[in-house]
């Protein structure tokens, strides 16, 4: 197996390279269980972000690091936009993404309360990493219809074009193979 090598500050890790497609490969990064890259990645995404009242996430792999930072900043609380309905959620909202790492269209949706919370906040969307956008699109969707005001979207990775990209925050470049 081909692997790559990433590097942000002092931190190292061997990420395998996954074919997607016949002419498309990628680096596997995957923050959940990698406590030393949350830890280390967390303050400086934090210090980069301006004043804000929520972080808004996708399930599953942005959480760790939306806590993280919610910690540092001092936030009560972040927002996980989730992959199914559960039955504690009233009155969801939902759209439709259709990610890089997925197969298949899926939804995501925000619990009514969520929604309630996001109403004239200022939100901050973090993932791990940024690719083709799509999935950080929606949340954006869903913050919006929520009522709510998007002023930063930031992840660990940009991957590929989004390393171009002027409206996200991200430490460091991520090669598509």
């Amino acid at each position: 197996m081909d692997y790559y090598t990433l590097k942000i500050g002092d931190l190292e890790r061997k990420l395998p390279i996954i074919k997607l497609s016949e002419d498309l490969s990628i680096a596997s990064f995957v923050i959940l269980g990698d406590t030393e890259i949350v830890e280390k990645t967390a303050p400086l995404i934090a210090e980069k972000l301006p004043k804000i009242d929520y972080i808004v996430t996708a399930e599953a792999k942005g959480v760790p690091l939306a806590y993280e930072i919610s910690k540092i900043l001092n936030l009560k609380s972040y927002i996980v936009a989730r992959k199914s309905v559960k039955a504690y959620m009233k009155d969801v909202i939902e759209a439709e993404v259709n990610s890089i790492t997925t197969t298949n269209p899926q939804k995501m949706y925000l619990n009514g309360e969520d929604v309630e919370k996001i109403k004239g906040k200022n939100i901050a969307l973090v993932d791990d990493v940024i690719s083709t956008g799509e999935s950080l699109s929606t949340i954006e969707y869903l913050v919006k219809k929520a009522g709510g005001n998007v002023v930063a979207k930031a992840a660990i990775l940009a991957e590929g074009d989004a390393k171009n990209r002027k409206d996200i925050i991200f430490l460091q470049e991520l090669p598509l193979f």
